[in-house]
């Protein structure tokens, strides 16, 4: 079998009763990233396909997510929740070749790999009229099971409808399934819901495929790779195996991480080699770490660009739009927002830059902030190259600071600085001689007076 037609039905009507939730069950995330996008990620790019999503009525969040993922996807509404065949047969009229194959998934499994999506298409398209995923449970209990005679399997038995022998099988199915396209309105066709459940069981193509002469054969993964989510309990389940991955992927591209089950990456997070990550820091989405870039303990990045050698944290908090320049530093308790840090920039304490330029090799003092809101509008502070901001320096924005500028600290700076100039703004300082002691006496004399002493 040659043809590479293939049609890839999503599942993801189901409620997701035990998640107590208002949002859908398959837009909950997993590494900052709604569960459905992790299967479309996987699923949707599959050579030659073509991708349909099953929903149930009024699940329009579900579909224009996937819209912006997949624009092309097609929409499938199931009325009626009568299981996962059911919900097949709503996605079939979708299927427009007879040839190839069709690929069944869930939205809720978000740790299916695409290497094992693959391999079950390729089977189907080489050797088995269906190809099923199963895996070796650790605890098979709730999990249909898979009977098999050698390397055939005969048919998958529902937990609900299995014998007591059937339940001793460890051998358990996974969800996805692929069938040759040509078979799957007449699979369709021979279901009935004539079971403990009341509904069409997809697995029931197995036992009437077999019944028709089908070759029918499971492909093997680890249990970790077909978690599916039902509840908050195995949300944080797939969250914790999804940063496994994650962690793993990053340190065998070159990461070094101090304490990695305290590191929480996103999906999309992107590191060079030889980069040290410390403890408790997180990555939200859309970070990208250079080479030999140090992330210091207890920081939170979201959104920004690393540059290589650079120094972020301990205590850092890097928001989206930042951008740290080469070997620059962002010390602790520092917030950078939409910022441009340069090459070489020093912001090694206890300040807020945001909506700012700071350039190559400049430094920026000690509680300095940036002033860039006025409770409507964002203003853009500019800091020239080589610019030294003093302490306690407070920049109210719209303002440039020139190149090799020097603000003398505790400045409030309204107004543009020139290159090299120094720019000192703040109230003029008066001294009284004497005035604190007499001040004291005064006071205890007042003191003493009511006490009765």
């Amino acid at each position: 079998m040659t043809s590479k037609a293939l049609t890839t039905i999503i599942l993801a009507a189901g409620k997701g009763t035990r998640m107590k939730s208002r949002l859908p069950k398959v837009l909950h995330p997993i590494a900052g990233r709604p569960m459905l996008g992790h299967v479309l990620a996987a699923a949707g790019a599959l050579e030659g396909g073509e991708t349909v999503l099953v929903v149930g009525p009024g699940m329009e969040a579900v579909s224009d997510y996937a819209h912006t993922l997949l624009p092309g996807a097609k929409i499938a509404i199931q009325e009626q929740q009568l299981g996962t065949g059911d919900a097949v047969r709503s996605a079939s009229a979708h299927v427009t070749h007879d040839d190839g194959v069709v690929l069944v998934t869930f939205g809720d499994a978000p740790l299916v790999r695409r290497e094992t999506l693959v391999g079950m298409v390729e089977r189907c398209r080489d050797e088995s009229d269906i190809v099923i995923l199963g895996f070796e449970a650790a605890d098979p209990m709730g999990y249909g099971r898979i009977v098999t005679d050698g390397d055939k399997v005969l048919r998958i038995v529902e937990h609900k409808d299995a014998s007591e022998q059937e339940r001793a099988i460890r051998l358990c199915f996974g969800g996805p399934m692929a069938v040759r396209a040509g078979h799957l309105s007449s699979l369709l066709a021979k279901l009935t819901s004539n079971n403990a459940q009341g509904e069409f069981y997809l697995t029931d193509f197995v036992a009437h495929g077999r019944a028709a002469g089908l070759d029918c054969s499971a492909l093997i993964c680890p249990e970790s790779d077909i978690q599916g989510v039902n509840s908050r309990a195995d949300l944080a389940a797939a969250e914790a195996s999804m940063q496994s991955r994650l962690r793993a992927d990053a340190m065998t591209g070159g990461v070094t991480f101090l304490d990695p089950d305290t590191v929480y990456l996103s999906f999309d997070t992107s590191f060079g080699e030889d980069v040290t990550v410390g403890q408790n820091v997180v990555f939200a989405p859309g970070c990208r770490i250079a080479s030999g870039a140090t992330i210091k303990a207890f920081s939170h990045l979201e959104g920004a660009e690393v540059g290589e050698g650079a120094e972020i944290g301990p205590f850092a908090r890097i928001r989206p739009g930042s951008s740290i320049g080469r070997k620059a530093k962002v010390g602790n308790f520092v917030e950078t927002k939409k910022a441009k840090i340069e090459d070489g920039a020093k912001i090694s304490h206890l300040s807020y830059i945001g909506d700012a330029r700071v350039g190559a090799g400049a430094n920026i003092g000690a509680g300095t902030i940036t002033c860039n809101y006025d409770g409507y509008n964002k203003f853009f502070t500019d800091i020239g190259a080589g610019a030294f901001v003093g302490s306690n320096s407070s920049l109210v924005a719209p303002v440039k600071i020139g190149d090799g500028a020097y603000l003398g600290s505790g400045s409030v700076v309204t107004k543009d600085v020139g290159a090299d100039a120094l720019a000192v703004a703040r109230g003029k300082q008066i001294e009284k001689p004497g005035w604190a002691a007499a001040f004291r006496a005064k006071n205890e004399g007042i003191k003493k007076a009511s006490s009765g002493d």
